[in-house]
């Protein structure tokens, strides 16, 4: 993996076994909810996955102990007064401090530099829906505010019964800003995604399901091992077909008028058909054998 030594990670643990990688949000203590500097580690480990995937092919992104993630960690907000003060004032010293109190900016720079922090963070969670690789939250305990906005970010989510989920910004004062107003609509419609941001609401695993929002529910005892089955089917599937489709179906989402996806999915079919992979499926269903894709 190239940009980042994972061994060096403090608030989460990267581990690839064969085609399948698991990455492990990793403070359980505070179950797993976010700092700065989880979502700097998120970014950078995002940014490695973007330049080099290498032979990954599915990402299981799973929480540590009892909860995916309980969302923001109020140290972001209460670790630094100073700036509450002054940021009061609307000065623009009082921008830097809560720039410098939130992390570097990310490369969607903005004249407001608290803005270009946000987008910054939001590089944290973005790169799951654009590496070339499927990427699957395996949900248990709570999945709120920024824990939930992570697993929006990821192509699929097993959701384990029991589970809390919800977007909670408001009860801060604040609004979802790592991808939840953009993601969770696309998910259940803009009315839905609406109410359930302004109301603040708690819902469960089995109301995720029925809204779109996981894709499968399982018991507790059995989440890691679903969630790991699906990412080997997937893994197993001719890679350069898995990041066409993948794209293909996020332009769906995006606002382009079908014409524009049809481009999308026919560019995307044109090199799975020039592909060495494709030969592949077809040598060995002659062969009556399981294919071995090499993604070329």
């Amino acid at each position: 993996m190239a940009a980042i030594d994972a061994s060096k990670l403090t608030t989460l643990r990267f581990e690839q076994t064969g085609h399948v990688g698991r990455l492990t949000l990793a403070r359980p203590d505070t179950l797993n909810a976010f700092t700065v500097e989880m979502w700097s580690e998120m970014r950078a480990l995002g940014a490695a996955l973007l330049a080099d995937p290498g032979d990954l092919r599915a990402l299981v992104v799973i929480g540590e102990g009892r909860a995916f993630s309980s969302g923001i960690d109020t140290s972001v907000f209460t670790d630094n007064a100073a700036a509450r003060d002054s940021a009061e004032s609307g000065s623009a010293e009082s921008d830097a401090v809560v720039t410098g109190a939130l992390g570097p900016m990310g490369e969607g720079a903005d004249d407001d530099p608290v803005a270009a922090t946000i987008l910054g963070a939001q590089d944290a969670y973005t790169w799951l829906a654009e590496v070339p690789f499927a990427t699957i939250a395996a949900v248990r305990g709570y999945a709120l505010g920024a824990g939930l906005q992570l697993a929006l970010a990821c192509d699929l989510r097993v959701v384990a019964r029991g589970t809390k989920l919800g977007l909670l910004e408001f009860k801060y004062g604040i609004i979802p800003d790592l991808g939840g107003t953009q993601r969770l609509p696309r998910l259940v419609g803009a009315g839905k995604a609406k109410e359930l941001i302004f109301t603040a609401a708690k819902f469960d695993a089995d109301d995720a399901e029925r809204l779109g929002i996981a894709e499968r529910v399982v018991s507790d005892e059995e989440l890691d091992e679903e969630a790991f089955a699906l990412a080997r089917v997937i893994a197993a599937q001719p890679p350069l077909a898995v990041q066409g489709a993948k794209r293909a179906v996020e332009a769906a989402g995006s606002g382009l008028s079908v014409r524009e996806g049809l481009r999308v999915e026919a560019t995307a079919q044109a090199v799975c058909l020039r592909s060495d992979d494709m030969k592949e499926a077809i040598t060995a269903f002659i062969e009556g054998r399981e294919p071995v894709y090499q993604g070329r």
